[in-house]
């Protein structure tokens, strides 16, 4: 088994697609947000739960094109987004007490958005302002800003998109790496060359997998490395959230391994492996927040996101890298990966063929 694994490991080092693919593709995203660090300006404005929205200042925030409200969230919620920098700001207008009094209109922002908080701040300062004087005639003003600032941690771009790179070298390390090799292995008979020896079938598929969860596991160590001391990216608990990190990449890269298998069994030959590997892998790419939040994507389309093995993979990542989640906060993640581990190698069992 363990000659095996050598060899194995020996082979993927050997394979520059591998390195492109599980290494320096994910490097080239990481260092290019890592630099740009932005994108289209938008700022995200959580909505207290039994705001005004008919008000006409909430309105005129409504109108501006650069913002984009977020509803039916809890205050606690809210609180937390704010302090992650999930959110620029907290809005809530209170509906006026009695006729002819201003109605109340809450502020929080965070120094976790301080930027784009602080804008949204002198934006709505204005609209206040434009709306009493608007309204001097019939009385004296008719909102009133009250605005407090909590404390929090600024979220930039590569602490998002560096654990959407790491699923991603995992997925293709896992998919593509597994089931080229052994549609090779089985189409020039090293497999059945290998029932002629002693060793067990167990041992030759642990083999594999181990040489394949230390390179995975090199990749891992080298992207979050680079992120950290380069780029900024948050470990918030320092070598010990880089430890739960490796842990997180290798369950992943276990259930995409799974993946890997299933597309070796359905394979007829090396030709037919990128088209069916692609099955697996793009929706995966394109739809489990590698690059963009699952919610910003169509309200009929994040459902099928919230299937996707990566999803939970890059949200659990997130999680502890940022947050220093630990397992309880997780949990779902978790649970979602081990009904998928269970389900993948079920299938796995089914379609994989050793001749």
């Amino acid at each position: 088994m363990l000659a095996i694994t050598k060899a194995g490991l020996t082979s993927i080092l050997q394979n520059p697609s591998a390195v492109l693919f599980s290494i320096a593709f994910p490097l080239v995203f990481i260092v290019v947000f890592g630099f740009i660090g932005g994108g289209g300006f938008s700022m995200d404005i959580g909505v207290e739960q039994g705001t005004d929205e008919n008000h006409p200042v909430f309105k005129a925030i409504a109108s501006l094109p650069s913002v984009k409200f977020h509803r039916g969230k809890s205050t606690s919620e809210l609180t937390t987004d704010l302090q992650k920098g999930e959110m620029d700001a907290v809005i809530g207008i209170a509906p006026a007490a009695t006729v002819g009094t201003p109605a109340i209109v809450r502020l929080q922002t965070s120094q976790a958005s301080r930027e784009r908080g602080g804008l949204f701040s002198l934006i709505l300062n204005q609209i206040v302002d434009k709306a009493n004087l608007n309204a001097a005639q019939i009385q004296p003003s008719v909102a009133v800003l009250q605005a407090s600032e909590v404390v929090g941690r600024k979220y930039r771009t590569i602490d998002f998109v560096l654990p959407g790179q790491l699923g991603f070298s995992l997925l293709s390390l896992g998919v593509f790496g597994t089931a080229f090799v052994f549609v090779s292995l089985r189409q020039t008979l090293v497999l059945k060359r290998f029932f002629a020896t002693p060793i067990a079938r167990s041992y030759i598929l642990v083999g594999e997998a181990i040489s394949r969860m230390t390179f995975g596991l090199i990749s891992a160590v080298i992207i979050l490395t680079i992120g950290h001391f380069a780029f900024g990216f948050t470990l918030i608990n320092g070598i010990w959230t880089g430890l739960a990190m490796l842990g997180l990449s290798a369950l992943g890269l276990l259930i995409f391994m799974g993946f890997g298998f299933v597309v070796s069994g359905l394979s007829k030959d090396e030709s037919t492996v990128p088209p069916l590997a692609n099955l697996f892998t793009m929706p995966q790419f394109l739809l489990a927040g590698t690059f963009f939040p699952v919610n910003n994507f169509p309200t009929w389309l994040q459902p099928v996101s919230k299937i996707l093995p990566l999803t939970y993979l890059n949200d659990a990542m997130r999680k502890v890298a940022f947050e220093g989640a630990g397992l309880s906060d997780i949990g779902t993640d978790l649970a979602v990966l081990a009904v998928w581990s269970v389900v993948v190698y079920a299938l796995a069992v089914k379609f994989f063929r050793w001749e």
